[in-house]
């Protein structure tokens, strides 16, 4: 058998899920039982019946997994691979404002770590967060670590205060004005389409913004054929998937996430290959309990 069949005779006879974010690479996607964004797989971890997840995508990702199916087993296709954004933010920070704002609910990015997590009111995504800001009663908002995503969610709940944390997701931050403009200008009338954790000025140029299976979505529902796309390059395997007719470009010449990139068919494999010498994701009890409900209230509210 070549990897590929080995990879799903082990899913079957190891009771293994593969769940995939849609960066990373498409070969990787292709075997996965589960592409989404990260609220997506969020949710289907919660609907899984298999007892073993195999995650394929950033560290937080699967803490996430674990939080919500604290009595399965949790497993990275590669555990080097991390999020700069979720490293932005730390504990202590997040006890500094809370202390400096007691009536201020917490909103935390999923793309966190479960420490931030447990000390936050609920947790949020790209595709849920203006959503779930909304039906929340608390009026001040400390909204970590997305700065971009944070303007973009305040923008649309003008009748709610926001205090800012200056984290960012490196992809998004160095797509710039120019880059928008420059490649407008090689594909005359393509509708650009952008994640909201780019930068303001970014979105400003954007003819839609979204998370990327919001993205995904409206560039199969559009009537356009071709598309500027402002996020991480991994999305591109599902677009042209779904959607053979048509053409997508970057935004920028480099937009890829170099941590979700670590994730290959190769430690795909390796990782089923022996399954019982890996190293799980671990977390403290007090952390899972603590961790869980912004989780679990998040998907409450974003339904």
């Amino acid at each position: 058998m070549n990897k590929i069949e080995e990879i799903k005779a082990w899913k079957k006879e190891k009771d293994i899920v593969i769940l995939a974010h849609y960066y990373v690479e498409g070969d990787v996607q292709e075997i996965a039982d589960f592409v989404g964004d990260s609220y997506a797989l969020a949710k289907k971890a919660t609907e899984v019946s298999q007892q073993n997840i195999l995650f394929c995508g950033v560290r937080f990702m699967g803490e996430s997994a674990k939080l919500l199916n604290p009595d399965k087993h949790v497993y990275m296709a590669d555990l080097e691979a991390d999020c700069f954004m979720a490293r932005m933010v730390t504990a202590e920070q997040v006890k500094k404002v809370k202390a400096e704002h007691p009536l201020a609910a917490v909103v935390c990015y999923v793309n966190s770590t479960a420490e931030v997590k447990a000390l936050s009111d609920v947790c949020v995504t790209s595709s849920n967060a203006i959503r779930v800001v909304k039906k929340m009663k608390e009026k001040e908002i400390f909204f970590i670590p997305d700065n971009h995503l944070a303007h973009f969610v305040a923008d649309a709940v003008p009748e709610k205060t926001f205090i800012f944390h200056n984290g960012f997701c490196p992809v998004h931050q160095d797509i710039t004005v120019n880059d928008i403009k420059s490649t407008k200008a090689q594909h005359i009338g393509a509708p650009v389409l952008a994640h909201p954790e780019c930068p303001a000025e970014i979105l400003k140029e954007a003819d839609f913004i979204g998370s990327t299976s919001e993205i995904i979505d409206f560039a199969g529902k559009s009537g356009e054929k071709e598309f500027i796309i402002a996020t991480e390059t991994g999305v591109f395997h599902q677009l042209l998937k779904e959607n053979p007719d048509k053409k997508f470009y970057p935004a920028m010449e480099k937009q890829v996430c170099t941590n979700m990139k670590k994730v290959t068919l190769d430690k795909v494999h390796e990782v089923l290959s022996d399954l019982d010498s890996q190293e799980e994701i671990i977390l403290r009890d007090d952390m899972m309990e603590a961790a869980k409900e912004p989780l679990e209230k998040m998907l409450a509210l974003a339904k």
